[in-house]
């Protein structure tokens, strides 16, 4: 008997084993991240026992406070902490596989079909529950996040600065994130309000039941060589192609403002994919015209209904854009060119966070201005979410909007006579269902798209 069974700790498991268990994992991650976390705590934490309540949670701290999807970073921290850079790279790649796969699929159809009465019809009415499963996740980041007056006001201020003045969303974020770390370095306790989407209730599983145990793990000794190599491999890995694309095709390209534009976001998507979808959706409909407004609703409908982050609308993003504009390429080769670029730029840079700072952040558990940034950043991210969803419904709900330009005031203003009556009444019982009735996400965007479809079917949408 091994010394870990007689301690009633799991047996060691190959990476080979842990390939099925990852790629059950990306098969069930829809949801978002809290319902991808909360699977993973179910099948990791409390079914297998690779690894214990506390270690999981001061994971997951570290991933929110990175830019880029906080849940499939976690499956690459955890898949590292089992089985090194290999293991990191398996769950990772795994996590996003799924949805890569389907978002291609989906955009290939959006692009030839999309014009199409039945098609349109059938986003029309995704975009009606988009807009409630926005709505909720403003709710449940605000009971999470908000628990005192320091945090609402957080809120309060990234709100008006987003949606009022125009101020850059990173900016936002950075500054709530460098607020909270000197408040929780100075001890303040309002600060010390904590941060993820939680793990499931029930018995707490102590780390040193677990196969991981409490020990550090040999690979996460830090050595300043390793980190050094790390660094130098994975930043390769993410800025050649896209040096590649600026020397061969020029900054002008449609690949290379892909890449360029893409590559910057992946450095401050802090907050998850709701907080940054109305900075990228900014800049893909007004600065590079890759996307008309509605478009990013259909995008984020795909991106909600498909297994894997939900960052990975911009897949969709990069995608239409390459569509547009193609040059001597066929549209949907350099559409799905586009797609896979943005794929990359996007998540390669979550490889190079975790395989990084993962060695330095096993030694930094419970570190107070860790968490006291954390806390900000996600009290910010309330604001943000709340622009994104106060802009999914303007331009959701109307068909005409006034752009109002008043000095450091910048405000889309809806049409009054421009709402359209069919998209509100969808929306508003997609609002109900999900937020009165506790309706699932995935009921309430099958429900609604076959309404978009009979209302077509009925003569009531164009």
């Amino acid at each position: 008997m091994s010394d870990a069974s007689a301690r009633g700790r799991p047996e060691p498991v190959s990476l080979g084993q842990a390939f099925w268990v990852w790629l059950r994992i990306a098969a069930l991650s829809f949801g978002g991240p809290a319902g991808q976390i909360a699977v993973m705590h179910r099948i990791l934490v409390e079914e297998k026992r690779w690894i214990g309540e506390h270690r999981f949670l001061h994971a997951l701290n570290y991933c929110m406070l990175l830019p880029g999807p906080e849940a499939q970073q976690l499956a690459t921290y955890i898949g590292w902490l089992l089985h090194r850079t290999r293991g990191g790279i398996v769950a990772g790649v795994l996590f996003i596989l799924p949805g890569v796969i389907a978002i291609m699929a989906l955009s290939w159809i959006y692009a030839l079909y999309g014009r199409l009465g039945i098609v349109s019809a059938l986003f029309f009415g995704l975009k009606a529950a988009v807009l409630a499963i926005v709505l909720q996740a403003v709710t449940r980041i605000s009971a999470r996040a908000l628990k005192n007056g320091v945090m609402r006001a957080l809120a309060a201020i990234a709100f008006v600065l987003i949606f009022f003045l125009g101020v850059p969303f990173p900016l936002i974020v950075l500054a709530a994130g460098l607020i909270g770390f000197l408040g929780g370095r100075a001890g303040m306790a309002v600060f010390r309000v904590g941060g993820g989407h939680g793990a499931a209730k029930g018995a707490i599983v102590e780390d040193a039941d677990t196969l991981l145990g409490e020990e550090l793990p040999l690979h996460a000794q830090v050595s300043w060589r390793q980190a050094l190599r790390t660094a130098l491999v994975w930043l390769a890995l993410w800025l050649a192609p896209v040096a590649a694309l600026l020397i061969g095709l020029g900054p002008d390209h449609v690949f290379s403002q892909i890449a360029t534009f893409f590559s910057k976001l992946a450095m401050v998507t802090f907050g998850g994919a709701y907080a940054v979808l109305a900075y990228v959706a900014q800049a893909a409909v007004q600065s590079y015209h890759w996307l008309q407004p509605g478009e990013m609703l259909d995008g984020l409908g795909m991106a909600e209904t498909t297994p894997g982050p939900l960052i990975m609308v911009l897949q969709f993003v990069g995608f239409m854009g390459a569509y547009r504009a193609p040059g001597m390429l066929h549209p949907l080769l350099a559409a799905t060119l586009g797609g896979l670029i943005a794929t990359w730029v996007t998540f390669v840079p979550c490889f190079l966070w975790i395989f990084l700072g993962a060695p330095f952040i096993e030694r930094l558990r419970g570190n107070a201005a860790v968490a006291g940034a954390l806390s900000a950043i996600t009290a910010a991210v309330v604001g943000v979410v709340l622009n994104l969803a106060l802009w999914f419904a303007i331009h959701t709900l109307f068909r005409e909007v006034r752009p109002i330009v008043a000095g450091p005031l910048h405000l889309d203003v809806p049409v009054p006579a421009s709402i359209d009556p069919w998209a509100l009444l969808l929306s508003a019982a997609a609002v109900l269902a999900m937020l009165r009735f506790k309706v699932g996400a995935i009921p309430t965007l099958v429900v609604a798209a076959a309404a978009g479809i009979l209302l077509h079917f009925a003569g009531f949408t164009r």
